[in-house]
């Protein structure tokens, strides 16, 4: 009795997601949701007890089909963009969940966290991203053009913004494995500075520098960003690739005022980041499994504490690569696919099915626009003496 008042409830809570139509299938019943043809089949095989779906139905949902209590059929990305474009729907009691939403935003628990997620290790990440080991949105110039090549094509669309030249001083914050910095030597001369909270990347970066033999020219240091004002250097450039998601929103003033203090008169800084459409903390699955302390800041809040007097920032120019990022999700996505058995046998179905359910969610959210992707080009004060038009 109290398995199928379960079971009913579960039943009447999914048909608040009618606007695409689907089966469900619980407890041997398949009951018809929403009008149409059937996307794609919900199978559960067992009860989601209802304090948590009302708690929070990513978290609820995210750990059923991690754990294989609820299985597809169909399309997953299919099926995940029609549930995400109903993400107001979505139930969150944000009380029981105040220490996932809002975690500590001290220095000590955010180097926790980056490595939690980055320090995976070197050997995971090389299964599946391109041979330039990017780990963020790549930038697609031309249809049917590889991730490889997209992503060569992003870290040159940053540094033309930029613009570049020899002797210049670059600092990237949160650099990664180094790639963009190696680059940025090669190309145009530069000397590169970088700042990693991952041990597995800069031990990687540390053996790309003596690869390209660039050790007097281009320097990673595993330091949180906050530590290079107290010695006092400045830097010609700065850029920041997918790191500002990992500061906390409590330290949003002080990471554009450190970077201001970074950056020299003039100077030109160019932020990458994942952006939201509000300022509020609320997907608790991504912040329990994948990225613990994330948070996803707005275009406007970014854009206002540019002009705060501490940060003494100008905006040039905004770009949203949005579409971009589901392009290099699905590219991610398909190539994890093809690895998923070794690293199932590594690391078990569980951890496969929740990076599925990242990769592919990520992607849908970005497709849907739930979620964007903005570069945003600074200079530090007034600077006359850059090109007039936005291809330099």
């Amino acid at each position: 009795m109290f398995r199928k008042l379960g079971n009913d409830f579960l039943i009447e809570y999914l048909k608040r997601f009618d606007k695409y139509p689907f089966e469900a299938e619980v407890g041997g019943a398949t009951v018809a949701i929403g009008e149409g043809k059937p996307l794609f089949k919900a199978i559960f095989h067992d009860d989601i007890p209802k304090t948590r779906l009302l708690t929070s139905t990513s978290l609820a949902l995210g750990e059923a089909y991690m754990d294989k209590k609820l299985e597809l059929e169909g399309d997953l990305f299919t099926a995940l963009c029609c549930l995400l474009t109903q993400v107001k729907n979505f139930s969150l009691r944000r009380g029981p969940l105040s220490k996932l939403l809002k975690p500590s935003e001290k220095e000590a628990s955010q180097a926790k966290e980056v490595s939690s997620h980055y320090d995976l290790g070197n050997d995971f990440y090389r299964l599946w991203l391109d041979p330039t080991m990017t780990y963020s949105c790549a930038y697609f110039k031309n249809e049917g053009e590889s991730l490889e090549q997209a992503q060569r094509d992003k870290v040159h669309h940053i540094l033309e913004k930029l613009c570049l030249k020899p002797r210049m001083s670059l600092l990237d914050i949160g650099c990664g494995w180094g790639y963009l910095l190696i680059e940025a030597a090669h190309q145009y001369g530069v000397e590169g500075w970088g700042c990693t909270l991952s041990r597995e990347q800069w031990k990687k970066g540390q053996e790309r520098i003596r690869e390209a033999g660039l050790e007097g020219q281009v320097h990673i240091e595993l330091v949180d960003y906050r530590e290079l004002t107290k010695q006092g250097r400045t830097f010609d450039r700065l850029v920041s690739v997918g790191m500002l998601e990992h500061v906390g929103r409590s330290n949003y003033p002080l990471y554009m005022q450190t970077c201001s203090r970074l950056l020299k008169d003039e100077g030109l800084f160019l932020l990458h980041y994942i952006s939201g459409d509000n300022e509020v903390s609320s997907n608790p699955w991504i912040r329990k499994y994948i990225f613990p302390g994330g948070t996803i800041p707005s275009l406007r809040e970014i854009i206002s504490l540019s002009y705060e007097p501490d940060a003494g920032f100008q905006t040039l120019d905004v770009e949203s690569l949005r579409r971009h990022y589901y392009k290099t999700l699905m590219c991610w996505y398909r190539n994890f696919q093809k690895v998923r058995d070794k690293v199932m046998a590594e690391r078990g179905e569980r951890f496969c099915r929740m990076w599925d359910l990242y990769l592919c969610g990520c992607a849908a959210a970005f497709w849907i626009g739930n979620i964007d992707l903005h570069q945003i080009l600074f200079s530090k004060g007034t600077n006359n003496d850059l090109p007039m038009t936005r291809w330099f």
